[in-house]
């Protein structure tokens, strides 16, 4: 789903291996993998369909990172509901063609370029061509923010929707599947200026690093260059085998392991990364994962966002924090996905 590099095997081996020197750990079963699979992935889908029967606008949380998870899972077999897939594709695709006027004049949507890329993204999993309406989202992408070397959040919506990494990464990966034959030499160019921003730019908390790697991969980025912001990745992994949204400050609970910052880092570190999911460092976070998924199949996490929308439910659990807790669950659910034998 994500385009991977091939990461020079010596490199890979030396940077990977220094970080992930444990004692030996007992791999995860592939039943108990597909048993969480199978009881988490009907919820991520009630929350994807509760949210296209109660709003006309897309979302990241029960849209976004749901549908690139349910469509992984498709392809390795899980079953999974196509004639919804094929009800949330339209959904998307026409809530793009109802600001296509405002693309085409620069100015977006509401989210800017988060909700944008994070839109063709789902776009491209579900297999859409491209249109006349996709084509006009990435004519603003390539205006948005040309005046820096990076795409620019519009929110302060942590963790999915807070710093410029996650917005580069969503934009640069939706002109990388839906760009056109014309805005070609542009695009080069703009991943170019995005490549050297990635590079210099250090991460400040975990979602940074997890996008900020897969850009990098994106990019293009050196070989050395990747399997450096690998190694910086798997060096925050947690003795309990997690990864915590944050390094330092507020809030306490952000400072500990979750399944939103597990999750996306296991996908990033194998996807961008390169890292084997028998890897001892992936073995472990999979444990994690297994231990602090709920008895109805999904994952609990607190929200750091303050809400400015009218609140409803989608039916997905949680009450006021299914959101986010919607996304962790589709983090950590791709992250087992991955691990599934093909």
């Amino acid at each position: 789903m994500i385009r991977k590099i091939v990461v020079a095997t010596v490199v890979a081996q030396a940077i990977v291996g220094q970080v992930t020197a444990q004692s030996p750990t007992t791999a995860v079963s592939q039943e108990a993998l597909r048993a969480a699979i199978e009881k988490s992935l009907p919820l991520l889908m009630q929350g994807a369909i509760g949210h296209r029967e109660n709003r006309t606008c897309f979302a990241c949380h029960n849209q976004g990172v749901p549908l690139l998870t349910i469509t992984a899972a498709g392809e390795r077999g899980f079953k999974i509901d196509k004639e919804e897939i094929d009800r949330q594709t339209a959904f998307i695709a026409r809530f793009l063609a109802g600001n296509r006027e405002n693309y085409l004049q620069g100015k977006g949507q509401g989210g800017q370029a988060d909700t944008a890329g994070y839109a063709l993204w789902a776009l491209a999993a579900a297999g859409y061509e491209g249109t006349d309406t996709t084509a006009a989202v990435t004519e603003y992408l390539l205006q948005r923010n040309k005046e820096k070397t990076f795409w620019q959040n519009n929110s302060n919506r942590p963790p999915s929707e807070a710093g410029p990494f996650t917005t580069t990464y969503v934009a640069l990966y939706g002109l990388s599947s839906f760009g056109t034959s014309p805005q070609q030499e542009r695009i080069a160019t703009r991943i170019e200026q995005v490549r050297e921003w990635l590079v210099k730019t250090p991460a400040k908390d975990n979602e940074d690093r997890v996008f900020r790697l897969l850009g990098l991969e994106a990019a293009r980025a050196s070989e050395i260059e990747v399997a450096a912001a690998t190694k910086e990745l798997l060096s925050k992994q947690r003795d309990d085998g997690g990864w915590a949204q944050l390094d330092s400050g507020e809030p306490e609970r952000a400072l500990l392991s979750d399944p939103y910052a597990t999750g996306s880092a296991l996908v990033a570190l194998h996807e961008a990364g390169g890292l084997a999911t028998s890897d001892a460092a992936y073995q472990r976070g999979l444990q994690y994962l297994l231990k602090t998924q709920l008895d109805d199949g999904s994952w609990y996490v607190h929200s750091r966002s303050k809400p400015f929308q009218p609140y409803y439910e989608s039916g997905f659990p949680h009450g006021k924090d299914q959101f986010i807790s919607c996304a962790a669950t589709a983090w950590a659910t791709w992250a087992m996905v991955l691990a599934i034998e093909k």
